[in-house]
């Protein structure tokens, strides 16, 4: 008797662990990382749609103050535009690559009207240019809701496409008004836009052509966290380098480009909080600030005073910076982002900025956007490097959801949870043969 109740015990524990097992069976390969091909079609539209933006209200200060590299910042917003055609073509063929390069890189020419509407005082001609921007908003719209089918609704993508726009322009007009403090507030809104709609874009697209995208999708959480840390990362170098020049330039909305760059600091301290708690956060502000965001001011002044000995100094703060980041970061992700790998990544960055900022200082404006591109796209392989330790060291958090290759039956468990039961009942009555008979095989399996 005491024998058949063991048995009897057992197959209890089978039937009940039964729901569990299935549940890990049908999710055991879904592995925590940032680097899926959705969550890379929504970082590829993060760093194309973003520095869109940064490109567009740069051109159109610079355009405004005729300052010398203006042309070169159009020509660089233009060649994003183009950038552009290839991922869209990836995904909906040549035919409609070409009419979205048609739509969008004609509307950068709306830039240059508001800038000389401003320039020449001329309310008709600032009319005119916001008509433009609203037939633009209409088709762009429109283009995408056919193309995703529906995916992304028109008024949806009209609303989006309206909200941007009335960014761009209102960086401008605060900064036209010298309202500067204004200005960098809208700048700042309005870059983290952007990601929201590269978001909203990439999740429709994935949506529709799931199979494309492995049934990844663009909205899971691992892939938020990329996202999130490629816009703390690329809003840092493009407000460093915007700073820098800034500060090169004894410009007087200097001040409130640093203001940005410490409403910045707040944003990624939050972050590392969110993630590493109170004292991590504390750790990280301390290291961002003192010998980073300091050291490139310190640059500025060495180039305006010639002073060979303070740039070598400053250098020297921004690669101390290096190391203890990378050390932060290698302890904070537990080794899941090596130390020497997180230090190179760190004072590759920090050669991009200077880099950026001395080719400026020489007036050689067409090097200094060229090295700007390539900065500013290599903070994404930061946020996605970064971001896949995190997801590693964290695979409760950020464990990526698949979507369904089948939809699920409704229901309270329906036929096919019935099915799986109905095999652990025969496992159990199987295990319970071979006990009777004084026999059990184990056999351990290898996941």
């Amino acid at each position: 008797m005491k024998s058949l109740k063991k048995i009897l015990i057992i197959m209890m524990a089978i039937l009940l662990l039964a729901p569990s097992a299935a549940l890990a069976d049908n999710h055991g390969d879904t592995k925590a990382t940032v680097k899926t091909p959705a969550a890379d079609l929504r970082a590829d539209l993060d760093k194309l749609l973003s520095e869109h933006f940064v490109l567009a209200t740069t051109f159109m200060m610079k355009s405004y103050e005729d300052a010398e590299d203006a042309e070169q910042v159009w020509n660089k917003l233009d060649q994003n535009a183009q950038d552009m055609t290839p991922a869209i073509a990836s995904v909906y063929g040549e035919e409609a690559a070409a009419q979205f390069e048609d739509i969008f890189r004609g509307h950068n020419d709306y830039s240059d009207d508001f800038v000389k509407a401003a320039k020449n005082d001329d309310p008709e001609a600032r009319k005119a240019a916001e008509q433009e921007v609203e037939e633009f908003v209409n088709e762009f719209g429109a283009f995408l809701s056919k193309a995703t089918e529906g995916n992304l609704s028109e008024e949806a993508a009209q609303k989006v496409l309206a909200a941007h726009e009335e960014d761009v322009i209102n960086v401008f007009d605060h900064y036209v008004n010298e309202e500067y403090q204004k200005a960098y507030q809208s700048f700042r809104e309005g870059f983290h836009r952007m990601f929201d709609i590269s978001k909203a874009l990439s999740t429709a697209i994935t949506t529709q052509m799931p199979d494309k995208f492995e049934h990844t999708k663009a909205d899971a959480k691992a892939a938020d966290l990329r996202s999130n840390l490629n816009a703390l990362a690329s809003e840092h170098f493009a407000l460093a380098t915007l700073e820098m020049q800034k500060g090169f330039n004894q410009s007087p909305d200097y001040d409130f480009v640093t203001w940005a760059e410490n409403e910045h600091t707040k944003d990624f301290t939050a972050t590392i909080e969110s993630l590493y708690g109170e004292e991590g956060a504390e750790q990280f502000e301390k290291v961002w600030q003192q010998d980073h965001i300091t050291a490139q001011s310190d640059i500025v002044t060495a180039t305006l005073e010639s002073n060979e000995e303070a740039r070598m100094d400053a250098e020297e703060s921004l690669k101390m910076f290096a190391e203890d980041f990378g050390t932060f970061l290698a302890a904070a992700t537990e080794g899941n982002l090596p130390q020497q790998a997180a230090t190179e990544a760190v004072w590759t960055h920090e050669e991009d900025v200077l880099e950026t900022f001395d080719h400026y200082a020489a007036e050689d404006y067409e090097a200094a956007y060229n090295s700007f591109r390539e900065g500013y796209g290599f903070m994404f392989g930061i946020g996605e490097t970064l971001g896949d330790a995190i997801a590693k060291q964290m695979p409760d958090q950020f464990a990526n959801d698949q979507m369904p290759e089948e939809m699920p039956d409704t229901g309270m468990g329906g036929m096919s949870g019935a099915g799986s039961l109905s095999a652990w009942a025969w496992a159990a009555f199987g295990i319970l043969a071979l006990l009777s008979g004084g026999v059990l095989y184990r056999k351990k399996s290898n996941q």
